[in-house]
């Protein structure tokens, strides 16, 4: 099978396509033909080992000393069973399924070995591939940070990088659960954002934008990159803050890609797509996240659907 190999640490060009054997299911695992992946931060930082310079040595012997372990990255898919293991109860041949990989990686492939235990569900029946791998990621992501700040119970929310994989997704959830929301983006993203029911948005290149904010039941940090010390002064008391960055990574959960489902299939949720690429320009897929600027997901089609 076709699948994009991480050769060493560094940039984009450090992924290559080349052939590799296909994997072949244990008795409790599915065989996944893959439609669609995405690149998200996940497989950039592993890609990049793009981590703090006292952390590189450490995440080396964890993941890989001169490249990682687990080659083939892509920590998002969607996709077709076309072979169940012996002992596999809950998916048949033929279903149309989605899931986060996570430290397993393996997306950016023909096909996939997932455990049916593994955060995997069914697509929800009216969703593409592509829209299907727009989901799990900024949706789990989401859902497992705003349950931090008591997102139920927030009657405001403040939410940083709200043009993002994570942001528009956080956007939407917390509309959902009846908050008044805040956004921070770039204006160019302010009709993206403001279509996903956000009730003001706010420019972060405007000098002393952190003027114009005042204090929220919770403040949502879903791109990792404000100043926590500033993000705090948004606060109000009793408030909470959460952000992507420093607090370990989100929990995987499979009830999360049942409740994206329900919210998807009902049009409370929708997929926010920045850019489609083919497998074979996986490069400049990578390229164009690792420049910046990105609103929503950057997605990957594997294989063509009928």
């Amino acid at each position: 099978m076709k699948a994009v190999i991480c050769t060493a640490y560094g940039p984009p060009d450090v992924l290559q396509l080349q052939e590799v054997d296909k994997p072949v299911p244990k008795s409790d695992e599915l065989l996944i033909q893959i439609y669609a992946t995405a690149v998200h931060s996940g497989d950039r930082r592993l890609r990049s080992l793009d981590v703090p310079a006292a952390g590189k040595l450490p995440m080396r012997l964890i993941v890989g000393f001169k490249a990682p372990r687990q080659p083939i990255l892509g920590v998002v898919l969607a996709g077709e069973v076309i072979e169940t293991g012996s002992r596999v109860e809950r998916f048949k041949v033929g279903d149309r399924v989605y899931a986060l990989t996570g430290m397993r990686f393996g997306g950016y492939a023909e096909y996939a070995c997932l455990k049916e235990t593994t955060c995997i569900e069914r697509m929800p029946h009216n969703a593409s591939f592509i829209e299907a791998a727009s989901l799990p990621f900024g949706g789990t992501t989401s859902l497992h940070f705003l349950r931090k700040v008591n997102i139920e119970q927030a009657k405001t929310i403040l939410i940083y990088g709200a043009s993002g994989a994570v942001g528009s997704m956080a956007v939407q959830l917390a509309k959902y659960y009846g908050a008044h929301v805040t956004a921070v983006c770039r204006e160019r993203n302010f009709e993206l954002v403001r279509s996903l029911g956000a009730d003001v948005v706010v420019d972060y290149t405007t000098p002393n934008y952190d003027a114009e904010l005042t204090t929220y039941d919770a403040v949502f940090d879903a791109a990792g990159k404000i100043d926590k010390r500033m993000a705090r002064k948004h606060v109000a008391e009793h408030g909470k803050f959460s952000s992507v960055a420093g607090q370990g990574p989100a929990r995987e959960r499979k009830e999360d890609l049942t409740f994206l489902n329900e919210l998807f299939e009902a049009g409370r949720l929708k997929a926010v797509i920045d850019s489609v690429y083919s497998l074979e320009d996986i490069v400049a897929a990578h390229r164009y996240v690792d420049a910046g600027g990105k609103a929503g997901n950057v997605i990957v089609t594997v294989a063509q659907t009928n």
